[in-house]
């Protein structure tokens, strides 16, 4: 898939302080009123015109926004750099930071040069921030804007955003006749959705199937651990190993379509002459829109209880460290066992199917040879024949 502008992630190192130059004229607002009712208070936002349009610039105000603000630690930041007259420089821009306690996003900075606006560039730059915020599991991507700015607000609602609130006393005492109230709004990721009990069928996959599954399963990891991504190429070659163990995988259906799946293969656990088989499983993945529904628990619930049905004594992986541990997953520094190079790190991890299973002190892991030999020419080569999103650098991607 083709993009039309070439957004590029901005290093801290080499933007750190860059002035935004936020400038816009409005010959409208909405006016903030606030009433006391007999029952508590009457809030109206009612759209209204200036008697003459005015325009703000950054001169006029004390603190103008500037890129990596001290006070947003976990910053970052994407735009489009390209030749102007004193060389590179800055003409479209996003900025975000993670909200740890509420688990939202916040959009902190968002600028569109005046001679590249309408072309499409701010939807794309927001959309930069949903995906962060969809890879990041964060619940809502937030903002604030002001009253004045109704072309901002239009801008916002059309990119699904909606009223959150306002602060009547952000910038001044005096915003609401300045005509300059704050106004919060937010793009909600997690509303109710559909529970993976009601409508999801767990079941073997399909030879007709493949392609469709492994579209889904690039568009789970793209740009989650790195900028693109192979787990789809992996799936397709996975199928054709010796490895792989189809009795034991899954994919998750949902009517006609393929929303999560799960891959498993045999692996070794080796000491000196003794050697052990083990399980290995991966990818685990579901459907973004899909996520948080509970589609991986219950793939993941079922072919553990078909690995243990089969006799595995027991399965070992490299996973996120804050999501199998609840699934009964420990570090492998537990059973003794190391990776093939005889290492031992959160991610890696085990789970025993039988007691005393993964037990083997002074044992290496090694998996399928397919697992290693993803060459990065073919992965380019068979995701052309995909549709994939744009490849971006993302906070949290593996270095």
């Amino acid at each position: 898939m083709n993009h039309h502008h070439d957004i590029i992630h901005l290093p801290k190192e080499q933007w750190e302080g860059t002035t935004i130059p936020m400038r816009y004229t409005t010959d409208q607002y909405y006016d903030v009123t606030v009433s006391e009712t007999g029952d508590g208070y009457g809030v109206k936002l009612e759209k209204r015109r200036f008697k003459e349009p005015v325009s703000h610039y950054p001169e006029e105000y004390d603190f103008p926004d500037k890129l990596y603000q001290p006070y947003w630690e976990k910053a970052c930041a994407w735009g489009i750099v390209a030749d102007g007259e004193n060389g590179k420089e800055l003409f479209a821009c996003i900025e975000t930071c993670p909200e740890e306690w509420s688990n939202r996003l916040i959009v902190t900075e968002l600028w569109v040069h005046e001679d590249f606006r309408r072309q499409g560039i701010g939807h794309e730059l927001m959309a930069v921030a949903k995906e962060q915020a969809v890879l990041e599991h964060r619940r809502a991507v937030i903002l604030e804007t002001q009253s004045c700015n109704v072309g901002a607000i239009a801008f916002y609602q059309k990119e699904g955003f909606e009223l959150a609130g306002f602060d009547s006393c952000c910038y001044s005492n005096r915003d609401p006749e300045r005509k300059e109230v704050r106004i919060d709004m937010a793009y909600l990721l997690r509303r109710k959705g559909p529970k993976a009990g009601e409508t999801v069928v767990i079941r073997e996959e399909q030879k007709d199937e493949y392609r469709q599954t492994e579209q889904m399963v690039l568009r789970a990891f793209w740009n989650k651990y790195r900028m693109g991504c192979d787990e789809h190429l992996l799936v397709h070659r996975l199928r054709e190993d010796a490895a792989y163990l189809p009795g034991l995988s899954r994919v998750a259906v949902d009517g006609d379509q393929i929303v999560g799946a799960i891959f498993y293969a045999q692996a070794t656990l080796r000491r000196e002459q003794e050697e052990k088989k083990a399980l290995l499983f991966g990818p685990l993945c579901v459907a973004p829109e899909w996520q948080g529904c509970g589609v991986g628990t219950r793939l993941l619930r079922e072919t553990i209880g078909l690995s243990r049905k089969a006799g595995y004594v027991g399965i070992i992986i490299c996973g996120e460290p804050d999501y199998y541990p609840r699934h009964g997953f420990v570090t492998c520094d537990r059973f003794g066992i190391t990776t093939a190079d005889g290492k031992n790190f959160d991610a890696f991890m085990g789970l025993e199917l039988a007691e005393g299973g993964l037990h083997l002190p002074g044992a290496r892991f090694y998996e399928p040879e397919v697992y290693e030999n993803l060459s990065e020419q073919e992965n380019e080569r068979f995701t052309e024949q995909f549709d994939a999103p744009r490849k971006q650098y993302f906070p949290g991607q593996w270095k």
